[in-house]
C-alpha cells in the first residue's frame, strides 16, 4: 500500500466508535525503515475550517485492521493527542 492511498483512509477508534478524520502522514524509524505512528488531524476549530491545537499520533502496533476505506484502531484517545506545534 502507499501513503497516498493510506492518506483516503478514515481511522475510526474501535473504543468509542468515533471517526477521529482521515491519515494525514505517518512517523517512521529511520534506521529500521519500519512505521512507527500514523498521524491524523484533529477537528477544525471553526466550523471544521480552521486548523486544529492538536492532531492523533497513533502507535502502529493500535492498528486493528486496515480494510478499503477504513483504518480501524483500539486506542484511548487522551493518550495520543498530542499538541500542535506551529
Amino acid at each position: 500500500m502507499r501513503i497516498e492511498e493510506l492518506k483516503r483512509k478514515e481511522v475510526i477508534n474501535s473504543c468509542s466508535c468515533k471517526i477521529l478524520g482521515c491519515a494525514r502522514d505517518i512517523e517512521f524509524d529511520l534506521c529500521t525503515g519500519c512505521i512507527e505512528a500514523i498521524i491524523v488531524p484533529g477537528p477544525g476549530k471553526w466550523c471544521g475550517l480552521v486548523c486544529s491545537d492538536y492532531e492523533y499520533v497513533i502507535p502502529f502496533q493500535c492498528i486493528v485492521q486496515i480494510g478499503p476505506d477504513i483504518i480501524l484502531v483500539n486506542v484511548n484517545e487522551s493518550e495520543v493527542k498530542r499538541k500542535v506545534s506551529i
